[in-house]
């Protein structure tokens, strides 16, 4: 079967950076998405339009077409005292806050120093050329209801 908009694409991949570095990878059919859904990446979900069951595609998303280009106004320097628990906050450290426009973003420490905190809300890939290697394992018309939750629905999924 081709893929086309509201079908469920199950597939496997491989992600790497521009110097080899596996980032993320999907193996066994592990991975459904919903195309046209914008479940994925705008950039891949792109280059998957059209394929078929048993293809094999290698293609690289240029930063704009996957988590966006690195914005410097999303890196900032606090004070240790917005921390609930500052003598935790380490470099690495992942936790979810609320965005200019009211959504929730994923920040990360980058820098702990003194009494001052570098965090980024920028997405970890942001920036990054994205190089995947993707097999198509299965194209099948979605259901009526993943068509409209907008995403997979895969056994044991419950609403």
């Amino acid at each position: 079967m081709q893929m086309s908009v509201k079908k469920v694409i199950t597939v496997d991949y491989t992600l790497k950076d521009n110097d080899g570095q596996i980032l993320d990878e999907s193996k066994n059919g592990e991975f459904a998405y919903l195309q046209g859904a914008s479940n994925i990446i705008p950039g891949l979900e792109s280059a998957l339009l059209d394929k078929k069951t048993g293809e094999n595609i290698s293609v690289s998303i240029e930063p704009k077409d996957g988590y966006g280009e690195l914005e410097p106004n999303m890196v900032q320097v606090v004070p240790m005292d917005m921390f609930a628990s500052a003598e935790q906050v380490t470099v690495g450290q992942q936790f979810h806050a609320q965005g200019e426009d009211g959504h929730d973003i994923m920040i990360t420490v980058t820098k702990v120093e003194d009494d001052q905190v570098t965090i980024d809300g920028n997405h970890p890939l942001a920036g990054v050329q994205l190089n995947f290697d993707v097999k198509i394992i299965e194209v099948r018309e979605a259901t009526e209801q993943e068509m409209e939750h907008g995403h997979v629905h895969n056994h044991g999924h419950d609403h």
